[in-house]
């Protein structure tokens, strides 16, 4: 008898002993930082239902977006996707000598940077890169515990002819359209490997840092035909800015030499309107098609259960033209160049808010860090968003940004630009009031009536560019 007490004894202690340590595990949980779901898109621009546009089919993007906070005006910092990506990954400005074009890399342009990804592997997170992040696949190594990116040539043609012409020319046509399955293409590979890697991280103790970066809708249009398919073409309208009005300087308009390497595209001249509709057809099949691939990491994210411990963001590098201003492609400081598709989920925090606040491409590197709870570099030159994810006011009303020659300040309603010298001495402007010009179609900086207030904008553009603008490295 005795002996069965000391048992059952024993085992009451053994018992209460694993509560304990269950208890105690459960009440350390919350404190362990959150994951962070990183999903790039390149060339997204925000013509997405969400924002109030209903031309796309995107059903996987409108339910994130139902469970996060979405920015109506987020812009990116550079209208090139290189540049761009730099800058938000170091949360720095682009400045007359820093972060240019597309081949900039961040190891080149600011060595002494920490990076988003290298300030969280510094601090306990894996952090794995798939697909396109940085332009440059050999950019900010030391960030990285791994990287991939999907084998074969970067214009991703699967029709003979068309890889045949890219491996001789580097180029194709600019879009493609195949009966094949989603797996067939670069974003569909991306998409399995992101799936692959959120089974792997499910068990591991430390923190995750999983960034995703899909090509599409980037040029060549190439997706599977069932995405072409779920648009009429004959309803496909051009956009009503398709113009050049005569007062913007020229120097705001381009040839979109990026469209111009394909090889059906004209070398000169306008794109014919069967043309423009066509391209414009294959951007939303693209969009419709790394929609699905999205989908599909999003869905493995909840089935894994991982959806309450991760945080989620996705972002557009930069904005696209769709025939705005008769243009294609980015390269430009109109707003179709400059505004973003943002969004983040933050759980037990957003559910679907939206905020007109101004935020800029930089302050995503401060605000992720504030949200899993690092100190920010001194480098880092954005301002944290989380207040307004806590339903709290943003004082900041503006944004920054460059591309070569013309730097813009957006100010409220106002988007005012000026073409520099290196000296800072401006030789064009323009200035747009979206209050009641949101095509940007009538210039007003010419107008006498408007000198006030271009004076004031050219001296607040001059003390929010940032103290190292003019600065050679």
């Amino acid at each position: 008898m005795k002996k069965i007490l000391v048992y059952l004894l024993t085992c009451c202690l053994l018992t209460a002993s694993c509560q304990d340590k269950n208890q105690k595990k459960e009440v350390s949980q919350p404190n362990k930082p959150k994951n962070i779901l990183f999903i790039a898109v390149d060339d997204l621009r925000p013509e997405l239902n969400f924002y109030g546009a209903d031309q796309i089919s995107s059903p996987n993007l409108d339910k994130l977006a139902a469970e996060s906070m979405v920015f109506n005006r987020a812009y990116c910092n550079v209208p090139v996707c290189g540049a761009s990506r730099a800058s938000l990954l170091t949360g720095t400005r682009p400045t007359r000598y820093r972060f240019l074009d597309a081949p900039t890399q961040k190891d080149v342009d600011y060595p002494e940077a920490v990076s988003l990804p290298l300030l969280l592997k510094q601090n306990g997170y894996t952090t794995i890169s798939n697909g396109k992040i940085y332009h440059n696949g050999k950019d900010d190594r030391a960030a990285w515990d791994s990287r991939w990116f999907p084998k074969g040539n970067v214009r991703d043609y699967q029709l003979p002819n068309n890889a045949k012409e890219a491996l001789e020319t580097n180029y194709g046509p600019a879009f493609e359209a195949i009966e094949t399955a989603d797996s067939t293409y670069f974003d569909g590979k991306i998409a399995q490997k992101g799936i692959e890697d959120l089974r792997q991280l499910k068990d591991v103790d430390q923190p995750f840092f999983l960034a995703l970066g899909f090509m599409k809708p980037h040029l060549p249009f190439n997706a599977p035909k069932k995405y072409w398919d779920l648009y009429d073409r004959s309803r496909i309208e051009l956009p009503d800015n398709y113009v050049q009005p005569e007062n913007t300087p020229k120097e705001a308009f381009h040839r979109f030499g990026e469209l111009r390497k394909y090889s059906n595209a004209p070398n000169e001249g306008e794109v014919s309107e069967d043309l423009a509709k066509e391209l414009i057809h294959g951007y939303y099949a693209c969009v419709s098609y790394v929609d699905a691939q999205i989908g599909l990491v999003l869905d493995e994210l909840r089935r894994l259960k991982l959806q309450d411990d991760t945080i989620v963001i996705l972002w557009g590098d930069h904005g696209w033209n769709l025939g705005d201003h008769k243009l294609w492609c980015k390269h430009v400081t109109f707003e179709s160049s400059l505004r973003t598709p943002l969004m983040i989920k933050v759980p037990g925090t957003t559910s679907g808010q939206t905020t007109d606040a101004i935020t800029e491409y930089i302050d995503i590197y401060p605000s992720l860090a504030e949200l899993v709870g690092l100190e920010v570099p001194k480098t880092v030159q954005g301002q944290s968003f989380v207040p307004l994810l806590n339903g709290e006011p943003q004082e900041k009303d503006w944004a920054v940004a460059k591309f070569k020659d013309a730097v813009t300040l957006i100010k409220g309603d106002l988007f005012y630009t000026e073409w520099t010298k290196d000296d800072g001495v401006a030789y064009a402007r323009m200035l747009f009031d979206h209050k009641t010009d949101p095509l940007e179609l009538s210039n007003l900086a010419e107008l006498p009536e408007y000198q006030e207030t271009v004076s004031q904008l050219a001296e607040e553009l001059r003390e929010k560019w940032g103290e190292d603008f003019l600065q050679k490295n």
